[in-house]
């Protein structure tokens, strides 16, 4: 019996073992452990393999993730080729998308509306501006009248002037008049000479009433108004038909705002401003267009449009400041295609957008190339190469065409595609530090880049402008306007050493930028356009951004003596840092043709 349970305990021992050897084998070399496992390699390969670049920089490529050494964008995965898409497009995963900051958008229709925003100011309307001359010449005795801003009324006496012709010409008239009976001829030319010098009948018959002649003969005003200048004071003598005042009717006014060049033709003479004034916020106007200015201004490149505007109240007083805004129907009969700035690429004569192509796998990109319209807010109308309901890339489309640069795909600056560059070395490159000068004499711009740059040019003479005439008030408006075009400036057209330099200027512009000018004197931002200028300076010689000569002018006075450089359109001199008190201290020192 006991050799018996022996037994039995060796063979269910046995069968244990046996089971669970089977079961381990079974499951070992099961498909499912084999897939987990091929994952697990494949995983781990993909870690060690991945490739990281920078969207601007291209030849940046190293094995883990990070900033780009040169402008510290974050580097991004570069693509692997796959064989199911178009030979012509590049592959990104959703996770190389995701750190690529790639969005893209259907293609669709909208109404082609542009908005123009326009800079302004309140003037005397220049038809209701008179001069108060004197018709005699003699000396002032008086003057009714004696400072600017006074309100006069047509017919008043506004002076008092004595005139030795005046009272021979009215001893003439009352000799005349004893013997009018037998020379009516002779008195009726005393009186025509009088009258002449704009005596009234009452103050004739009043003459020959009296039989004495006037020694002061009062002025009468031609027309109502204010009184904008006092031209003579008491005791000056002046001759017949000098100016004494000048006088402007401001019952109605004129709104006169800049437009640049760029943007005339979207306007005509009729089309309605909706416009603001700065100092009576709340309120809004509308008029329109009256008058198109047919001259540009050579130094700020804009022409003047205007509104005229009945002043109910005298709420609107010349030189106060005005915005307006222009909404202009491109096309009111149908709508068209648009894509957003963001999403276009140009490469001087080209535009090209990226479309995307999705597979089951992964997406893909195509660069495809357009043809734009007219420029709207924040998009462009499409004339052709796109189609409603096809998805493009509107945001990271500079990091898909990198990848598609570095995949030897058709990219923006290669639209025939090439050989995929060598992934030999990866993150043992040797890159310029973000600290080290670029050479300016060997950088090249695009001619996106170029007219990106314009704005910034505009807004900087503008403000240059402002300084030469010390009006704070102006100075100020045009540093933020200086401020603004530069954060709208997409630093991603600059390109190779281009991007360096761009780069360091761009930190010197936004540290003379950074604060706010609006609690400051003309004296600071003067100090702030001193070091705008160096950056300008160094940018126009680089870059070379205007058609026109541009003049590099110096004041050996200005900064403490140690002198200090501003751009010119014009060879005149007109001081920027010490305005009217040294309007001309200065000379031209260098030109960028």
């Amino acid at each position: 019996m006991k050799s018996l349970n022996k037994t039995s305990l060796i063979f269910a021992f046995s069968t244990l073992v046996i089971g669970l050897a089977l079961g381990w084998l079974f499951f070992n070399n099961s498909p499912a452990a084999e897939e987990h496992h091929h994952a697990a390699e494949q995983n781990a390969g993909q870690t060690e393999n991945s490739i990281f670049t920078c969207s601007m920089h291209p030849k940046i490529r190293k094995n883990e993730p990070g900033d780009c050494p040169i402008c510290g964008m974050e580097l991004i995965p570069l693509a692997t080729d796959n064989a199911s898409i178009d030979p012509a497009a590049i592959s990104m995963s959703a996770s190389a998308m995701q750190l690529a900051k790639v969005k893209t958008m259907a293609v669709s229709k909208i109404k082609a509306n542009k908005t123009l925003r326009l800079n302004g100011k309140v003037q005397a309307d220049e038809r209701l501006l008179f001069t108060q001359s004197s018709h005699i010449a003699g000396r002032i005795e008086k003057l009714a009248v004696n400072f600017k801003g006074e309100f006069v009324n047509k017919g008043q006496v506004i002076a008092h002037v004595y005139s030795p012709a005046l009272v021979t010409a009215q001893e003439e008239l009352l000799e005349a008049f004893k013997i009018k009976e037998a020379q009516p001829a002779l008195f009726s030319a005393a009186k025509e000479k009088l009258k002449n010098w704009k005596l009234s009948d009452k103050q004739i018959t009043q003459i020959l009433s009296s039989k004495k002649t006037m020694e002061s003969f009062p002025i009468l005003a031609n027309a109502s108004g204010y009184v904008s200048q006092v031209l003579l004071q008491s005791g000056d003598y002046l001759k017949q038909g000098e100016a004494i005042f000048e006088i402007a009717d401001l019952s109605q006014v004129w709104l006169l705002f800049d437009v640049y060049e760029e943007d005339l033709n979207w306007l005509k003479k009729g089309d309605s401003i909706n416009y603001s004034i700065r100092s009576l916020p709340g309120k809004t106007f509308a008029g329109p267009i009256t008058f198109i200015d047919p001259v540009i201004d050579p130094k700020t490149r804009a022409a003047q449009v205007r509104v005229e505007a009945a002043n109910t109240g005298l709420l609107l007083k010349p030189e106060m400041f005005a915005s307006g805004i222009l909404e202009v129907d491109i096309q009111s009969d149908s709508s068209r295609l648009s894509i957003p700035k963001s999403a276009l690429m140009w490469t001087g004569k080209r535009s090209v957008v990226y479309v995307m192509q999705k597979t089951p796998e992964s997406f893909s990109f195509k660069m495809r190339e357009v043809v734009i319209g007219a420029e709207l807010d924040d998009h462009f109308v499409i004339k052709s190469g796109l189609e409603a309901g096809e998805e493009i890339a509107v945001n990271g489309t500079f990091s898909i065409d990198a990848a598609a640069q570095l995949a030897g795909k058709p990219s923006m600056m290669n639209p025939a595609g090439g050989a995929k560059m060598s992934g030999h070395n990866h993150g043992s490159q040797k890159t310029k530090p973000t600290n080290e000068k670029v050479n300016a004499s060997n950088v090249s711009l695009s001619a996106a880049a170029k007219a990106t740059l314009q704005a910034l040019f505009r807004a900087y003479f503008t403000l240059k402008e402002a300084l030469v005439i010390d009006d704070l008030a102006q100075s100020q408006t045009a540093f933020h306007s200086f401020a603004s075009a530069l954060s709208e400036i997409d630093h991603r057209l600059f390109e190779g050493e281009a991007h360096l330099l761009w780069m360091q200027e761009l930190e010197n512009l936004k540290k003379a930028t950074e604060q706010s000018a609006n609690k400051v004197d003309i004296e600071a931002l003067r100090a702030r356009f001193f070091k705008i200028s160096n950056a300008m300076v160094h940018i126009s010689e680089a870059f070379k951004p205007l058609s026109n000569a541009l003049y590099i002018q110096h004041c050996p006075m200005a900064d403490s003596n140690n002198g200090a450089d501003w751009l010119s359109l014009e060879q005149e001199i007109l001081n920027p840092y010490f305005g009217q008190s040294m309007l001309t201290c200065g000379s031209v020192i260098k030109t960028i043709d």
